[in-house]
């Protein structure tokens, strides 16, 4: 079992940076994929970004490369999303995903374990 808890979303103006973290309990947290995902009110889940356990490879949705890092402290049994050069259109609820066995890291149902999300709202 794995519980994961998000921080870090907030208020922030368009042009400007925020870092989620994403702190798991529970054993082994670096033999899990992660991923971030988001999801605005009336909207799908929309894929973010994933890393793989061993943290060789990282994804990204179209709508953040290159703007988005995921990265992964795997001592502190923590993943990072840093948001760089925010859009109005990042505002959603940000939720970390994990799981052990992901056959496709950018599908949210091949995620076993969910936080319950923070919010980023970015103003103009």
């Amino acid at each position: 079992q794995v519980q994961l808890v998000e921080s870090g979303g907030g208020l922030v103006q368009a042009g400007g940076s925020l870092r989620l973290s994403c702190a798991a309990s529970g054993r082994s947290f670096s033999n899990y994929h992660k991923a971030w995902f988001r999801q605005d009110p009336g909207k799908e889940r929309e894929f973010v970004a994933a890393i793989t356990s061993s943290g060789r490879s990282t994804y990204y949705g179209d709508s953040v490369k290159g703007r988005f890092t995921i990265s992964t402290d795997n001592s502190k049994n923590t993943v990072f999303l840093q948001m760089n050069s925010l859009k109005l259109e990042d505002t959603a609820v940000y939720y970390c995903a994990a799981s052990m066995n992901v056959l496709n890291m950018k599908v949210d149902d091949q995620y076993a374990y969910w936080g319950q999300g923070t919010q980023v709202t970015v103003s103009s």
